[in-house]
């Protein structure tokens, strides 16, 4: 007898089977509502464990500067870099300016701190970079360019410097270091005032050097502007009048090349080789 015709001869055994067909199906999916539930409840765990996690590594001290941060330049916390001119303390005293920020490094705004630092003459821009952890901050600074500097006499250390951009700066970065190259002025301030000085005039100089050291091979060692009206150019070899700085000045230098044979050639002392007029004199140290 086959499976078909015993369940149509027997219609309990068929109920009975719909039944337990039923209450499986029902049994599954309680499972599976089950199962859904603790998937759930495990997520909600997880969360909760990650959000308790982060909470608590944001927490931490080491994503928050030091509250003495800017005590010391030998904080970890803080490091200055790429300063030549401007001495780190005095940086560091433009940092204490401010709080420090008790927020983690990453929500810092440095702002406030970069403007502080700008106040000091020397300094002409500033980049900050946080690093998050542990945190600290990196003062990166660019300064301005020495060009030339600003003595009152020749055996006088220099006071002051004109930057490439003309900004006059004082004592108060004196003195410059060696690797700097700089054109040494040497005026009383007198005829001609150097804190009235721009631009133009800081570039002037500049290139009166150049051009002195571009005819004669040699280095400039100083200009002597005590007299505006007679100015001179002191090269190793020898000491060069010009008489008034004006346009005419640099034709009288291309001069130089045919006078220095001259004067390396005579066994007596040389005071300054005068190209104030069309004709050259050398003018000897009696």
């Amino acid at each position: 007898m086959s499976e078909e015709e015993f369940t149509e001869q027997h219609p309990r055994y068929h109920q009975k089977r719909r039944l337990q067909q039923a209450q499986m199906q029902r049994q599954v999916r309680k499972s599976q509502r089950r199962l859904n539930k603790l998937r759930s409840i495990w997520k909600l765990l997880i969360l909760a464990g990650l959000i308790t996690v982060s909470i608590a590594i944001l927490k931490m001290p080491q994503w928050r500067l030091h509250s003495d941060a800017f005590d010391s330049l030998n904080k970890p916390s803080l490091e200055i870099v790429n300063n030549k001119i401007v001495p780190a303390q005095k940086i560091l005293s433009a940092l204490r300016r401010n709080k420090v920020s008790t927020r983690p490094i990453f929500l810092v705004q440095t702002d406030d701190l970069k403007e502080s630092i700008m106040k000091l003459e020397p300094i002409q821009n500033v980049y900050i970079r946080r690093f998050w952890f542990p945190a600290r901050l990196k003062i990166i600074v660019v300064e301005r360019t020495p060009m030339i500097t600003i003595s009152p006499d020749i055996d006088v250390p220099p006071i002051a410097f004109f930057s490439s951009d003309g900004k006059l700066i004082g004592r108060d970065y004196m003195p410059l270091s060696d690797e700097f190259k700089v054109v040494k002025v040497i005026t009383y301030g007198s005829g001609d005032d150097y804190r009235n000085w721009d631009r133009t005039k800081v570039n002037n100089f500049k290139k009166l050097a150049a051009t002195v050291e571009a005819d004669s091979g040699e280095e400039v060692e100083y200009i002597d502007y005590r007299n505006p009206r007679d100015v001179y150019v002191k090269i190793p070899t020898v000491n060069i009048r010009l008489g008034s700085f004006n346009s005419g000045t640099f034709d009288k230098i291309h001069r130089i090349p045919s006078l220095l044979p001259q004067v390396k050639m005579l066994n007596k002392k040389v005071k300054y080789v005068d190209l104030r007029w069309d004709t050259n004199y050398i003018k000897l140290d009696e």
